[in-house]
């Protein structure tokens, strides 16, 4: 059994490190920044900020009390949202809560200067080093100190707060809104990083005692203080500070001492700042280093991560890996510019946290079960996530930038070293699986429901031999008894261009060709209305595709016939015209066909097409046959998506008027083997796999399946109800 880290994080130590984690260089050095996106508006940007942190902060601990585990963000994102996304989240948080601290680190050093003449590097190096042994020795030590610098640091600024409000000038404020809504939205999103600490408690969550009732208060608790007290900080900045001098420091804080509090407070402001910005970096490598830990324990980080201190109980590997990645960041890193980068990803992070509550409440996810609920769901979630993309597109090129490379280099992370290694699928997977599945068995039914009576055209040649032409109209006359529809069928006949066309014109209807006697016995064999014809044309193809849209046929049936030599370059006339015919063309493959007792049908990962089971459910209903729905399952395929798959074609079996067998078949090679599912089977219906391109330089699989089997096989080509390209690829990667 695993060592389990010992709960021993009580609330006052909860709200101390979330305070801690946000009370630093977002109030400490990015004042100034902000001063110049958004002039005297930067104090209406810090609690716009603090309000769009309010949806995530509810919708982590409500998620920290269902799963109160180290690795916080990373936990819910990949329970939620499954573990690629979950991989982003893990490695981006982790790199910008260690930028971040690097940040606070290198930022507090100016506060020194004042005092004493030091350089910059070596002191926020030594001071790096001297917060990763107090992590590595425990959590506990963690909290206690975390508490006595938040207790100095904030009795700090309550003092400058009081003392320096009476001091404000009205002047300072004018031309509140002059840099206008995108200056205001600008300076947010810059600010945003100086709340991200809010929920960094989530991220040891299991060693915080009583958890259900601990986090939400001290998340909740914490945000609502700080924000309050931000504004505060701002206002008496601002009013009491000239903006030119506001906007170029890089220490400004002490600049609006200087103009309201004696020497002591201004020591004060100084002690507090440095407090600040210790506090900062020391959450953050206790909250980052907990990210590999978690990631490690479900196998998307080495396993040697997950090793815990026999005496300190503290993640060793984690805390050191962490620690020396901020030393490397402080030593050759130019800090401020990757810190911007963070925080718009940490926006991102956030989005995606609100995403994973609505995965977990609408997925079908039977453990989750949380103390606290996040109130007005889903609209709290909705609105984060809408706020959360509205600051990012103010945030500029390089931060998107910054994200878009931490995002890519996390998904090779995962593809490379992960995927193999997990075999989990996010609540959110399910949720769109879910929904996928309704859409589709929603269109089946339409289809079935919008029959009137299906409308079939034979296309026959010349070179169609009798057989082959006895098995198309039954075929055709099957579908179409369903509904009482009719049949009809041409014989399409090509001259060369020179020749005179003998016959009738391509416009020409069979109705008006003397063929009646044909007619009649087709009609009367058959028990169903049959037109014969023929059409003399130059183009035969075309003349096929005008024919069917002329008749506003439903369905067209023609023969599948083998690809020649050059069909992978130039393509095959009867690839032309299933493009271009305006209904569904079924490639009909026979083999001597005598009766009907099974039809066949299978979909390669994806929902069934509509078309497909309702070709199958006529063919079977008027043959008194069953239908076989085949479905395939990867071998790694979780027990949740079975079912849901498996209740997926529950729904489409009530539709069919046929008795229904339901097969998820495991196998990582379809190919080979669904051929040996449709041995028993009298006829196959399969699609054609589409893609042009794909399919001519390597062939269909739904192609080499129907050379394979020994039955009758028809390939439905759906035109009418074609999906578009982006639906098609959420279809196939969720189902």
């Amino acid at each position: 059994m695993p060592k389990e880290l010992e709960r021993d994080l009580g609330l006052f130590a909860v709200i101390a490190i979330s305070i801690g984690a946000m009370v630093g260089s977002g109030i400490f050095i990015l004042p100034g920044l902000a001063l110049k996106t958004a002039g005297p508006a930067v104090i209406l940007a810090y609690l716009l900020a603090g309000v769009l942190v309010v949806p995530a902060a509810l919708s982590k601990a409500e998620m920290a009390t269902a799963m109160p585990e180290a690795g916080g963000t990373y936990i819910y994102i990949e329970r939620g949202m499954g573990p690629l996304l979950g991989t982003i989240a893990g490695v981006g948080t982790w790199f910008s809560l260690s930028f971040k601290g690097a940040l606070a680190l290198v930022g507090g050093v100016p506060y020194l200067l004042y005092l004493f003449d030091l350089p910059v590097k070596p002191v926020a190096l030594a001071l790096a080093a001297v917060l990763v042994g107090v992590n590595l020795v425990g959590a506990k030590q963690t909290g206690r100190l975390q508490i006595g610098i938040v207790v100095v640091m904030l009795a700090a600024m309550v003092w400058f707060v009081v003392g320096g409000l009476p001091s404000t000038d009205a002047a300072y404020y004018g031309g509140f809104f002059d840099k206008g809504s995108g200056g205001l939205l600008a300076a947010t999103g810059l600010v945003f990083v100086s709340y991200a600490g809010v929920t960094k408690i989530a991220s040891v969550a299991e060693e915080v005692e009583n958890p259900d009732r601990n986090i939400p208060l001290g998340i909740l608790g914490s945000l609502g203080f700080t924000t309050l007290l931000y504004v505060l900080i701002v206002v008496v900045m601002v009013g009491v500070t000239p903006p030119n001098l506001l906007s170029d420091s890089g220490v400004p804080m002490i600049h609006a001492a200087e103009a309201t509090l004696a020497t002591p407070g201004v020591v004060a402001i100084i002690v507090a700042a440095v407090l600040a910005l210790i506090s900062t970096a020391n959450a953050g490598i206790l909250s980052s280093s907990r990210y590999p830990f978690a990631m490690a324990r479900d196998q998307l980080a080495p396993e040697s991560l997950t090793e815990i201190h026999e005496d300190w109980g503290t993640p060793v590997r984690a805390i050191t890996l962490t620690g020396g990645v901020m030393l490397f960041l402080i030593a050759f890193v130019p800090i401020l510019q990757i810190a911007k980068l963070a925080s718009a990803f940490q926006i991102i992070v956030f989005a995606l946290v609100n995403g994973a509550v609505i995965a977990f409440r609408e997925g079908n996810v039977g453990e989750y079960d949380p103390s606290f609920e996040s109130p007005l769901y889903p609209w709290t979630q909705v609105a984060g996530i809408a706020g959360g993309f509205l600051l990012i597109g103010y945030m500029g090129t390089i931060p998107l930038v910054g994200a878009v490379l931490i995002t890519a280099g996390s998904v090779l992370w995962y593809l490379y070293f992960a995927r193999g290694k997990v075999d989990r699928e996010g609540a959110a997977t399910d949720v769109m699986r879910r929904k996928v599945g309704r859409e589709a068995v929603e269109r089946t039914k339409s289809t079935f429901e919008d029959i009137e009576g299906y409308e079939v055209l034979v296309a026959i040649t010349e070179d169609t031999g009798e057989r082959r032409e006895q098995t198309l109209l039954r075929i055709a006359a099957d579908i179409a008894r369903k509904n009482d529809g009719s049949v009809t069928v041409v014989q399409f006949d090509e001259v060369p261009d020179q020749a005179p066309l003998e016959h009738a014109s391509e416009t020409q209807s069979p109705a008006d060709i003397e063929f009646e006697e044909r007619t009649a016995e087709l009609t009367e064999e058959f028990d169903v209305p049959v037109n014969y014809g023929e059409i003399v044309s130059h183009d035969v193809e075309r003349a096929i595709v005008n024919f069917a849209e002329h008749e506003n046929a439903d369905f067209l049936l023609m023969e599948r016939s083998d690809d020649p030599l050059y069909a992978p370059v130039f393509g095959t006339s009867i690839e032309w015209v299933t493009r271009e015919a305006s209904c569904d063309v079924l490639l009909i493959e026979d083999r001597d066909i005598d009766r009907i007792d099974a039809v066949t049908v299978v979909t390669d990962r994806g929902p069934f097409d509509p078309r497909k089971i309702a070709v199958a459910n006529a063919l079977a209903g008027e043959a008194g046959a069953t239908i076989d729905l085949v479905y395939p399952l990867d071998s790694a395929a979780t027990e949740t998506r079975r079912e849901t798959i498996d209740e997926y074609l529950g729904e489409l079996e009530s539709l069919c008027s046929v008795p229904v067998n339901r097969s998820l078949v495991r196998t990582d090679d379809p190919e080979r083997d669904f051929v040996s599912v449709t041995d028993p089977s009298d006829v196959l219906v399969i699609g054609t796999d589409g893609g042009r391109i794909r399919g001519n330089l390597f062939g269909r699989p739904a192609d080499r399946i129907v050379d394979s089997v020994d039955c009758t096989a028809i390939q439905v080509e759906s035109n009418r109800e074609r999906s578009g390209p982006l639906r098609r690829v959420i279809e196939r990667v969720v189902f």
